[in-house]
């Protein structure tokens, strides 16, 4: 029976927990104290999951150290912006080489880390893995079927992980290629913004379609050339990721770019979320990432434009338009 220490309590940290759960004893850490007594008191976080239960044997705590100092396994669910600050307030509390997993589908700014190698850079010697794949956390805490990744170097640990998470309708598989599970997660959030402003905007499904199939091929490049395995992308964590957040309604980095699409104001759109659109905070990054490895990402760039330079959805397409189209195998 493996003790888990999950860190964060919004609708996906609270969704894994309560997963957890059920498989061994879970406590999460949440920054919010009403947050930690809905789910002590309620079996139920209101805030972020509405008119869900949890599982009755998760616990919470305002307490990071409570939450992570006798874990066999500490679970992340933190923004990538946020991710490091959390981890390195955590660190004292955490026993040595305890497998740390993370939720989170983001990269750092400044820096252009994943989080796994932040995870490694602030607390090497522990295990450094990630749980991703299409996970609308709504859907699965409804009890609709899901299947995700854990992605880890060390293959017998991730097996052993791999029994933690799964848990009835929700199937996990195992995967080595650390780097393509991971970039996968946090690229698919910005072509979800372009799909996404081309609903708001009425553009239609072949358009959507050549958004989704053409923004796998931008996600791919970038992930191979950065060392991910071309099947990867193929696979739940690239086209299977991506294909849920460019579709569902649940998807946070398509709901931002569908108001876009109608018009309205970034800000204004983010101050109504209540929650994080890792795409938004991303963008910049994935574009030097891009500029670094030499590879054309010009969806990814229309997004740029929109989201930090202030561009309209209809000026995006417009830049997509002036691409010159050759053979499909080419970028562009």
């Amino acid at each position: 029976m493996l003790k888990v220490g999950l860190l964060g309590g919004g609708s996906w940290g609270t969704t894994v927990a309560s997963l957890t759960a059920k498989n061994s004893p879970t406590k999460i850490w949440a920054r919010r104290e009403d947050t930690v007594n809905d789910i002590n008191q309620n079996h139920s976080n209101e805030r972020y999951l509405p008119g869900t239960k949890l599982t009755k044997t998760l616990t919470a705590t305002t307490s990071i150290k409570e939450a992570v100092q006798d874990a066999d396994v500490i679970v992340m669910g933190i923004p990538s912006q946020s991710f490091r600050h959390v981890l390195e307030e955590a660190k004292p509390h955490i026993r040595p080489w305890v497998p740390i997993v993370s939720l989170s589908k983001g990269l750092e700014k400044g820096t252009k880390m994943r989080m796994t190698e932040i995870i490694e850079t602030v607390m090497p010697g522990h295990p450094a893995g990630v749980l991703t794949g299409p996970n609308l956390a709504r859907e699965i805490m409804a009890g609709q079927a899901a299947a995700s990744v854990i992605a880890m170097v060390d293959d017998t640990i991730a097996r052993r992980l791999q029994k933690l998470f799964s848990t009835g309708l929700f199937r996990i598989y195992t995967n080595e290629d650390v780097v393509g599970c991971e970039l996968g997660g946090a690229l698919k959030n910005i072509i979800a913004i372009a799909a996404g402003m081309g609903d708001g905007a009425g553009a239609g499904d072949n358009t959507k379609a050549a958004v989704i199939t053409r923004g796998l091929s931008e996600l791919t490049r970038l992930g191979v050339a950065m060392g991910g395995q071309p099947l990867t992308f193929a696979g739940l964590t690239g086209m299977g990721d991506l294909l849920a957040t460019c579709n569902s309604s649940l998807s946070r980095n398509r709901t931002v770019g569908f108001e876009l699409g109608k018009g309205r104001k970034l800000q204004e759109i983010l101050d109504s979320l209540n929650m994080v659109a890792e795409g938004v905070k991303s963008v910049g990054v994935v574009i030097e990432l891009a500029e670094e490895y030499n590879v054309s990402m010009p969806i990814a760039r229309e997004v740029y434009n929109v989201v930090v330079n202030g561009n309209s959805a209809k000026d995006a397409f417009r830049g997509l338009l002036r691409q010159e189209s050759g053979s499909e195998a080419e970028p562009g």
